[in-house]
């Protein structure tokens, strides 16, 4: 199985730490899962103009191409006012309507308020139904402060603990999807 994480941050460390860390949590459990990181910060994703994909820079369609021949994903997202970032939307944009059937599609969160961790549920949650996602009933919200004082490492045991809770469901749920 191919897990992919995609980290929707084009600024800072936090949101690719989380997906990342995932990504690790879930090849822990099965050593088979083949992953990737997709960091937005390194790809130049053309903005969504309703073109074709084709019409579309290389980046683009390379991105595009490995969200859509993963088995399973996790999206992370940094949450600026009160949404997801506009990077990870943009993204989303170029998908085809049922581009997560049959797929595992988890969420994870950064951001500075506890208050943003209803981003996900109601505004992620209902974007990756939408392309017909299986998303998990746990998520990852994790706030700044969850971080080390260089901001390169989750020093919260109660985040790290649900991280390892969300791969582990995820990896279940795939697994399931797999075997029917």
């Amino acid at each position: 199985m191919r897990l992919v994480g995609i980290s929707g941050a084009l600024a800072g460390e936090k949101t690719s730490i989380v997906v990342n860390d995932v990504l690790v949590a879930a090849q822990h459990l099965d050593s088979n899962i083949q992953t990737e990181l997709i960091d937005l910060r390194d790809y130049e994703i053309d903005l969504f103009n309703g073109s074709p994909l084709i019409a579309y820079n290389e980046d683009t369609w390379n991105v595009v191409q490995k969200i859509l021949s993963a088995d399973f994903l996790v999206f992370g997202t940094p949450i600026y006012q009160a949404s997801i970032s506009g990077a990870l939307k943009n993204l989303l944009d170029h998908l085809p309507e049922y581009a997560f059937k049959h797929k595992v599609t988890g969420m994870v969160a950064t951001g500075w308020s506890n208050r943003h961790f209803l981003v996900m549920e109601y505004h992620l949650r209902s974007i990756l139904s939408y392309f017909k996602g299986l998303v998990p009933t746990g998520n990852v919200f994790v706030h700044n402060n969850s971080f080390n004082e260089n901001s390169d490492e989750i020093i919260d045991e109660r985040v790290s603990e649900r991280i390892q809770a969300l791969a582990e469901e995820m990896v279940y749920l795939q697994h399931g999807i797999n075997n029917r």
